[in-house]
């Protein structure tokens, strides 16, 4: 079965069809990540000439400069949102997870596939997040995907999803400590680009092996460890558990990457304290608020400036997406950005029904306006 599936994905995604595919969303979709996408970036001497500065940390051999890390988010780090957080000072870009299940699976998958492959150059180091069960699949999808120019693949070890992690993958492959010694080592014989993996503290309270899963990491070859503080069975219920991030980090020598409850500037500080781990990971924190990459807190950010971000994103989503479907995914973001102020809440909720992108941008208006006469 798995070989039929291989073959499948042969056929499908060959490297030839992907790349026209990534071509076309080029030319369709927009020129704004190519001429203002990393625009901050490239105005900023230091980051048009990285050679000058040191490294905050390596993944093998790619130097990572920074130690803000935008989480991957299924449904949120896409090209347009993490193309604002590399804006604002995250360090490196994870796309989106992608089912190596999914790529074998021809109609819609194609599309969202290849837009969740989709980055700028510019986003580097770029790392593709991949998920699965199923071994051989993970190892020939991997290599494959390597050909479309990620400097890093990771391997998703942490999604607590009953429909994926049940399955045996994302978070459900910790149960088995021997199935990830043999899929990271044979990842690392098969692929160029260095292994990493984003794992969490075990499958519940009771199987809490985070500590195995690591020292198996590094001595299967893998470059990083991502450490989400919480076990599958919590979700994101309860407090993260730094310490187990302190015990990671002092169990391995490859960099370490703390995550879990870093909701405010402070947090950083705090973690990065209590843990000593190389980058901090910041994911449903950063959602309408990208200014915690540029170690800003969101009620320091004057309401023109919210306004003038979120407008931008907007842009970006309608370009990449289109119309309508840009309008219809950017919704959520849009909830979280719109906070404080007189009628923010009910704006809230007529956003998440809106799908007229002028009604969507005269909302907006009156909101801004609102904030001007309230401030």
């Amino acid at each position: 079965m798995a070989w039929q599936n291989l073959q499948t994905f042969d056929k499908i995604w060959s490297i030839g069809k992907l790349r026209k595919w990534i071509n076309e969303l080029a030319e369709r979709g927009g020129a704004w990540y190519n001429q203002r996408t990393m625009e901050v970036m490239t105005k900023d001497p230091s980051r048009r000439n990285l050679s000058s500065l040191q490294p905050t940390f390596f993944v093998r051999d790619v130097p990572v400069y920074g130690d803000l890390i935008l989480a991957p988010m299924d449904g949120y780090s896409d090209l347009p949102f993490r193309a604002l957080c590399r804006e604002l000072g995250a360090a490196m870009s994870y796309t989106e997870f992608v089912s190596v299940d999914g790529l074998s699976r021809r109609g819609e998958h194609d599309e969202i596939t290849r837009r969740k492959l989709q980055f700028d150059p510019r986003e580097r180091p770029m790392v593709f997040q991949i998920y699965g069960h199923d071994e051989d699949l993970l190892v020939e999808s991997a290599r494959r995907l390597q050909d479309l120019g990620p400097d890093i693949i990771d391997l998703n070890l942490g999604c607590y999803v009953r429909k994926i992690a049940e399955r045996g993958a994302g978070s459900g492959m910790l149960r088995d400590p021997a199935k990830i010694a043999r899929l990271i080592a044979r990842l690392t014989r098969a692929l160029r680009v260095p292994v990493t993996a984003k794992i969490r503290l075990g499958w519940d309270e009771r199987t809490r092996n985070y500590l195995e899963v690591a020292r198996i990491l590094e001595e299967s070859g893998a470059s990083l460890i991502a450490v989400h503080a919480r076990t599958k069975s919590q979700g994101y219920t309860g407090i993260a558990d730094w310490n187990a991030i302190v015990e990671v980090k002092q169990a391995v020598k490859i960099p370490v990457v703390g995550n879990g409850d870093v909701k405010t500037v402070a947090d950083i500080a705090r973690i990065k304290a209590q843990t000593g781990c190389d980058g901090v990971m910041i994911g449903r924190a950063a959602v309408g608020n990208p200014w915690i990459f540029a170690r800003q807190d969101r009620d320091r950010i004057a309401p023109a400036e919210k306004i003038a971000l979120l407008r931008r994103h907007l842009a970006r989503h309608l370009e990449f997406y289109g119309a309508h479907n840009g309008l219809i995914l950017f919704r959520k973001h849009a909830y979280r950005y719109v906070q404080g102020g007189h009628g923010a809440a009910a704006l809230r909720h007529a956003l998440m029904r809106c799908d007229e992108v002028r009604e969507f941008e005269r909302m907006l208006d009156e909101y801004a306006a609102s904030l001007e006469i309230s401030g």
